[in-house]
């Protein structure tokens, strides 16, 4: 049986068009690949890519594999959702974002890097402020400042996530 693909906005525009006919996208990508490549949006119909939402149950799997190893903080919806995806249809994920990679390995999902090698181990991370070093709970939802993490609870200054 031939591997199915869920591919990363990256893959969509680094791959040649041939390799992405029959791989797995999810909805929100095309207003990704609007923003960051026009003219591969253009063409995402003829690209031959399959868009599909991953079911509620391979979701709550990757957002709790996302809260328990501290990623959450870094990972969009439409990340969660690729990896929810490839979880859900045993696939494959291809991607360069680290903590995609992470997250996938925490929960047995195959990945692979599109430019870059990838990770050699599995990190966890947490959220801890720059003055005071406290620690803060890692968010329950995607970040949509993924490197806005907001005040220390304690001393006001800048929370920063932090390997564990």
């Amino acid at each position: 049986m031939a591997d199915v693909f869920v591919l990363d906005t990256s893959a969509l525009i680094e791959w040649p068009i041939s390799a992405i006919i029959g791989s797995l996208i999810v909805p929100g990508q095309e207003s990704e690949l609007k923003r960051i490549s026009p003219g591969r949006r253009e063409i995402l119909e003829s690209m031959g890519a399959i868009q599909m939402e991953p079911g509620s149950a391979s979701l709550e799997v990757t957002t709790n594999a996302a809260i328990k190893t501290g990623d959450m903080s870094g990972l969009s919806a439409i990340d969660l959702s690729l990896i929810a995806l490839a979880h859900e249809k045993s696939a494959i994920l291809v991607t360069d974002d680290y903590r995609m990679q992470n997250v996938s390995s925490s929960i047995g999902v195959e990945w692979r890097g599109i430019g870059e090698e990838g990770i050699t181990e599995a990190w966890k991370w947490e959220l801890r402020c720059i003055g005071c070093k406290a620690s803060k709970s890692p968010p329950k939802s995607p970040n949509l400042r993924r490197s806005e993490f907001g005040q220390c609870p304690e001393c006001g200054s800048e929370m920063k996530l932090k390997k564990i």
